[in-house]
């Protein structure tokens, strides 16, 4: 059976290294939200470096999720001192397991207040796409839709949750959807 991938990316106001509170604030309701995610209905993993310590997201072992990427528009550091972004890779059993994830509880809190951390873009901040069981996506993976998202729209290939496809390519929407998904 399908399961579904979701990555996440957006570019910070300021680098993960600052310590205003406005920054530890992201980082506390962050951890809160993935221990939060890890226990909901439907979801199948994320990618989580081996060794956090040991250096900024590029220079981490990320398995089998593979090496760090980011999309061509992000243009702010690569180093401790200077990274300013947040990205998540995971899998889902399915589409809805995955929307009321995002959308409802701690996460959707934090979604309502992501202008205090993220800087606005026209780009897309999510995308999703399906993978057979035993796959596990790649940064890459994640990136390259993304893109193709921003460039092309919607399509089997890499969706929304507003204008998203079956696993099978068939256009299907979310019926009773709680929150907005855009």
């Amino acid at each position: 059976m399908p399961q579904l991938a979701l990555y996440t990316f957006g570019v910070l106001k300021s680098p993960l290294s600052d310590p205003t509170p406005l920054t530890r604030e992201l980082h506390d309701r962050g951890a809160a939200i993935y221990r939060k995610l890890g226990r909901h209905p439907g979801y199948r993993g994320r990618a989580v470096a081996a060794d956090r310590s040991r250096g900024s997201h590029f220079d981490l072992d990320w398995g089998a999720w593979g090496e760090f990427a980011v999309p061509t528009w992000y243009g702010k550091g690569r180093t401790v001192e200077t990274t300013a972004l947040d990205a998540t890779l995971s899998l889902w059993t399915d589409l809805r397991s995955a929307f009321t994830a995002i959308y409802t509880g701690l996460h959707r809190e934090a979604l309502n207040r992501r202008y205090d951390w993220f800087e606005r873009t026209a780009h897309p901040s999510y995308v999703c796409w399906w993978v057979s069981d035993d796959a596990i996506p790649t940064w890459q993976d994640g990136v390259s839709r993304l893109e193709h998202l921003h460039d092309h729209g919607s399509a089997p290939h890499a969706f929304t949750f507003h204008h998203a496809f079956a696993p099978d390519g068939t256009p299907t929407e979310l019926r009773g959807r709680t929150g907005r998904a855009s």
